[in-house]
Order: C-alpha cells, then sequence, then structure tokens
C-alpha cells in the first residue's frame, strides 16, 4: 500500500507500546529514554487491564490537575501523593540498601529545617516544656560496635499533640521540639524531650479524597525524626517508633520498619527525675544508630 513501506505497525490496541516506543529516536539523554520506556510499557499496561471509560480517564486528568493546584512553596501535594501509594518509601529503600544490622533509612517528611540549634548532650529540645517528659538516650556506633566520634545528630519530632512547630507557628516558639547534637568520644547521646504524638497527614486536598475513597486512614504513628552523619560515613535519615502507638500497622506512608521500633517507658521515680531534670512521671527511650562506612 502507498506510504507504507518500510514504516512500523500503525497504532492498535495490541500493538500500542510497540508503536509508541517506535516512535522514540536517538536520545539526547539515554537515562530518559530508559525510564520512559518502562513508563509507557506500565501505564499501557494498566489501562488495558482495568479499561477505564472516558469519564473515569478524565476524572484521573483531574485528579492529577488538582494535585498540581494544591502545590505551592509550604506544601507538595505531589510528594504527599508518593508517599500515600508507598513509592517514596520504595525509592528510598532502593538507594539506601544497607547491610544487616544497620541502621535503616525511612522518609524524610516535609517538615525539617536546616538551622535547628547546636545544644549540648543532657539539654532539652522542648522550649515550651508541654507534654509528658522524654529522655532520649544511645550511641552512634558502627557496624563492629565501635564508637563513632563526631557524628551529627539532627532530631525535630512533633509536640505532645501531634503538631510541628512549622505548622503552629503563633502558638509553638521558633525550632520548638528541634536540636542537633554531637558526640564525643564514646559515641553517646542523651537530650531531654517531650513524648510525641500520632497525627493526621493533610487531607483537605486531593491526596485526602483519594484516601477516603480507598478507605485508608491518614494518620502517622508516634515518631522522632533523626538525620545521623558522620565523616566517612553514610548519611542515615530515619525515626524511631512508639512501640505500643495504635498506628504502627496503618502508617499512612508506609515509614515504619521493624527494626525502627523503640521500647519507651514510663517511670514513677522522683529521685530519678530530679537526676535528669525533668518533672515526675517521665518516660525514656534508647536506640543506638549504627553506621555503614561511604
Amino acid at each position: 500500500m502507498p506510504g507504507t513501506e518500510g514504516s512500523t505497525s500503525y497504532f492498535t490496541e495490541d500493538t500500542s507500546v510497540e508503536t509508541v516506543l517506535a516512535r522514540m529516536g536517538e536520545p539526547e539523554n539515554p537515562r530518559l529514554a530508559e525510564v520512559m520506556r518502562a513508563v509507557i510499557a506500565h501505564l499501557h499496561a494498566v489501562v488495558k487491564e482495568v479499561e477505564p471509560t472516558y469519564a473515569e480517564w478524565m476524572a484521573a486528568i483531574r485528579f492529577l490537575t488538582e494535585t498540581g493546584r494544591m502545590c505551592d512553596d509550604k506544601r507538595q501535594e505531589y510528594i504527599l501523593l508518593s508517599d500515600v501509594l508507598g513509592v517514596s518509601m520504595l525509592v528510598d529503600a532502593i538507594n539506601t540498601r544497607r547491610p544487616e544490622g544497620a541502621t535503616e533509612n525511612t522518609v524524610l517528611g516535609p517538615f525539617h529545617v536546616e538551622g535547628a540549634p547546636d545544644l549540648a548532650m543532657g539539654d532539652t529540645i522542648s522550649q515550651d516544656g508541654i507534654g509528658e517528659p522524654l529522655v532520649v538516650s544511645g550511641r552512634v556506633v558502627d557496624g563492629d560496635g565501635r564508637p563513632v566520634e563526631g557524628a551529627v545528630i539532627d532530631t525535630w519530632q512533633t509536640s505532645h499533640d501531634g503538631f510541628y512547630d512549622l505548622q503552629q507557628p503563633e502558638q509553638q516558639p521558633e525550632n520548638n521540639l528541634r536540636g542537633i547534637f554531637r558526640t564525643g568520644a564514646d559515641g553517646r547521646f542523651s537530650y531531654r524531650s517531650v513524648k510525641p504524638s500520632f497525627y493526621p497527614i493533610p487531607d483537605d486536598g486531593p491526596v485526602g479524597q483519594l484516601l477516603h475513597g480507598l478507605g485508608r486512614g491518614n494518620i502517622r504513628p508516634a515518631h522522632l525524626h533523626y538525620i545521623v552523619s558522620a565523616p566517612g560515613f553514610e548519611t542515615v535519615t530515619t525515626h524511631i517508633f512508639v512501640h505500643d502507638d495504635a498506628y504502627l500497622d496503618s502508617d499512612a506512608v508506609f515509614g515504619v520498619k521493624e527494626s525502627l521500633i523503640r521500647t519507651f517507658i514510663r517511670h514513677d521515680d522522683p529521685a530519678r527525675a530530679a537526676e535528669f531534670g525533668v518533672a515526675n512521671p517521665f518516660w525514656t527511650v534508647e536506640t543506638d544508630f549504627v553506621l555503614v562506612p561511604v
């Protein structure tokens, strides 16, 4: 037939992937081409499996459009979408494969800030003192259990009622429940805080509508955030989770890993509370961070 000499197949339902991929020429960016080949193949496979109606396909387009409209300098709805689909955790897992026994990564979250105050060991990161007192302690070590001197521990967390300071700028002091500590020769660290609380991720946008439509919750279990770094070692971005939190098995962003769950112990001991400089009763938790050489 005229015009068909040397051509590839025209677009049909059966040959959709092959036809689209055949239009790709010599790529300027080979990695982009590699990624898009996989994206096109899997996207077409999804469409063929679910066979969306026109109305359903337009609903998907509107969902993505509204997701983009929710994004600004203070909110990234696409990251939230990636989080609730488990993609953020998967990308993190692929990029932070470590030997058994090393501290595992988990998601950074949207509320880390640069420039948290440098504090001395034993100081408190709670500037308003509201909540149940908590004493955190542990070590930074290498894979053989040797202490890592000069490790930087950047920590932040929610208040007793589940809010970060950035979410309540008029109610919480600046840099409340944030601090940076540095280990000595023994690799140990300790500081005071308040027991964190579970909290909801934003559900007032398209991602929240998606969660509700799927019958899923939007709660993150109580946790403490950490970025632990030291010269010559891989940086670890991680959490530790409260062992008896009701939402451990339903974390909205899939951030919980069994190795990151810690036992928080409640104490009613006025004398020991006085030693720590906290009110009685109080909580303690111990956690070690095991770093891997670069």
